[in-house]
């Protein structure tokens, strides 16, 4: 069966509307839902595995469904289409918003392709989003139809695993691989699919750095590998690099750097789940223009700066007024209450 694509980029600008120009977002219908991620699917038959991008530039980590505080991010980080962002994955689960959150960024990627960049994280599969979040959120706001899931998440088959910027800086969701070596063996990745339980493809999203080792270590989150610096600085080495630039990992001050900026983490959800109390960031790179040999003490490369935020008014609102996570509210004898123990690792 043949499905329609939206007709113009009047019908793009009138759902960034319905989510940007309310009070509240206005959810999309899920007939529009699937328009809009058939449309990216096919865009996104063209993009490789691995973008080429260009410096100026504004990375942005892990969202989780914070819907307002993704705003915020634009508020700081300059509007669309004036700015381009490179969005280093885990855009749902966790927060109430998911829905709303990953319909903005389907939009704005359609509306504006060379401005807005997704790559995929470990929550844009179909196990993690069954069990974190958006699978229920789904459910509570359309209905009980799991359709709009469903659309979603075979869009997430279809997302890049990384970015090269300005051929010197590797930008992914978690970290290296013992099985890569070489940027060439990520191009040649199948990433159609869901996400595997080992091999590259799921090291790039799991994996995190470890300033305590040399080598590579199983990871205690049960998937992917931690690395440490003889990894790092090889793998920059063998592939004329200069930085890996990543998300994945909780940050209290919004971000962390390793060993003097050669790998930094971005983190972007503030007051994560609604009671970390973390600052988030976005990484501004205005560009790459930098003396490789410097000894100077530093957390990021020259041309680089983090722009660190508090939690948006109404990210604190919904603590206040004891919205959950899975977009629904806890109270005593709902099907949807979530756990109390929260695994924030995941």
């Amino acid at each position: 069966m043949t499905v329609p694509v939206m007709s113009s980029l009047t019908d793009l600008d009138h759902c960034l509307s319905q989510l940007l120009d309310h009070s509240s977002p206005q959810l999309l219908s899920s007939h529009v839902i699937q328009l809009l991620c058939h449309q990216l699917k096919s865009a996104l038959l063209e993009t490789p595995n691995v973008m080429t991008l260009q410096s100026p530039i504004t990375l942005v980590g892990d969202i989780h469904g914070q819907y307002h505080d993704l705003l915020e991010i634009f508020r700081i980080g300059g509007p669309t289409p004036h700015t381009t962002y490179l969005f280093l994955g885990d855009y749902v689960d966790r927060g109430y918003y998911s829905v709303e959150t990953i319909s903005l960024l389907i939009c704005l990627k359609l509306r504006y392709p060379d401005r807005i960049f997704l790559i995929r994280g470990n929550h844009e599969s179909r196990t993690i989003t069954t069990n974190y979040g958006f699978y229920t959120e789904v459910l509570n706001k359309y209905g009980g139809s799991s359709a709009v899931w469903s659309y979603v998440t075979d869009v997430f088959d279809y997302l890049p695993l990384g970015a090269i910027i300005d051929g010197r800086i590797f930008a992914t969701h978690g970290g290296l691989s013992p099985s890569c070596q070489q940027i060439d063996q990520i191009r040649a990745v199948d990433r159609f699919k869901e996400i595997p339980h080992d091999g590259i493809m799921a090291d790039l999203v799991w994996s995190d750095p470890d300033p305590e080792i040399l080598d590579f270590k199983l990871s205690p989150r049960g998937a992917g590998y931690l690395f440490g610096s003889d990894v790092m600085h090889k793998f920059c080495h063998d592939n004329s690099l200069v930085q890996l630039l990543r998300a994945h990992q909780l940050c209290n001050e919004g971000y962390v750097s390793y060993w003097r900026g050669k790998c930094v983490t971005v983190w972007s959800a503030p007051n994560y789940c609604y009671r970390c109390g973390n600052k988030a960031s976005v990484l501004e790179i205005s560009h790459s223009n930098f003396d490789t040999g410097s000894t100077e003490k530093r957390e990021v490369l020259p041309g680089q700066f983090f722009n660190v935020f508090e939690a948006s008014p109404q990210n604190d609102e919904d603590t206040v007024n004891g919205k959950s996570m899975n977009g629904v509210n806890e109270f005593d004898g709902s099907a949807y209450i979530r756990s109390k123990e929260i695994d924030y690792f995941l």
